[in-house]
């Protein structure tokens, strides 16, 4: 995979990254906060094997892998609207190139996780998070989530929490119907008092039913494509 700069930002951002996972939440709320900071695009990720699917929403292009910055904050933001299936490990190299390419302060990663199945009690929705840093481990502590014990995660997380124990994974709780962009909008929450951001999370949760049909646009077309691809290989092959 290669990362393509349009503007390099400053030293020292936090990057925030939000994959195609459980309830599409790292990709919902990724979009949230592109929408509240007025982020602009500054590079993309691009590879051979990535699911080539350009969408246009509102005459703009958007990527299959996005770099988006926003300036005043300091904040850099990895968005996928595709599937990454077996390229997860790959894209994980990437982020790792980014964050050491920009010298970032903190690699943050969203996402959803299973157990959360009653929509009666969604009001409720947990959050968790996973890291090895004691410092960051304190300060999640302190504004009220939960540190992960026990749970399997998959995908590009997966593959970096491998790789970089010490960065910072948030995950909310998630509905198995995709996608949960309730869940998505208490991660927002969850940042918003972490990092201090000041976003006015409860508009974003009546926006929450757009920007799901959005993702979920997407997601299905993406997938649609990706079996296009395999059955025109397939045949190829055949």
């Amino acid at each position: 995979m290669e990362v393509r700069w349009f503007k390099k930002p400053k030293a020292g951002a936090t990057i925030i990254s939000g994959f195609q996972g459980f309830g599409l939440v790292g990709t919902i709320a990724t979009e949230f906060l592109i929408d509240h900071l007025n982020a602009k695009q500054i590079g993309k990720i691009e590879g051979n094997k990535v699911v080539p699917m350009i969408a246009v929403h509102k005459g703009e292009v958007i990527e299959p892998l996005s770099i988006f910055y926003d300036e005043k904050e300091n904040i850099v933001l990895i968005r996928s609207i595709v599937p990454l299936s077996n390229l997860e490990w790959e894209l994980a190299d990437t982020v790792l190139e980014i964050c050491d390419g920009i010298k970032a302060r903190e690699l943050i990663t969203i996402e959803g996780i299973s157990g959360f199945e009653d929509r009666a009690n969604e009001k409720n929705l947990k959050t968790f998070f996973f890291t090895q840093d004691a410092k960051r481990m304190k300060k999640l502590q302190s504004v009220g989530i939960e540190e992960l014990k026990e749970g399997i995660i998959l995908g590009v997380t997966a593959s970096l929490i491998s790789k970089m124990k010490g960065a910072t994974f948030i995950f909310s709780e998630a509905y198995s119907e995709l996608p949960d962009s309730r869940s998505a909008a208490k991660i927002i929450e969850v940042l918003d008092k972490y990092l201090n951001l000041k976003v006015d999370y409860k508009p974003l949760i009546m926006k929450a039913e757009g920007f799901e049909k959005k993702v979920k646009e997407l997601f299905v077309r993406g997938v649609d494509i990706l079996k296009q691809k395999n059955q025109k290989e397939t045949s190829y092959v055949g």
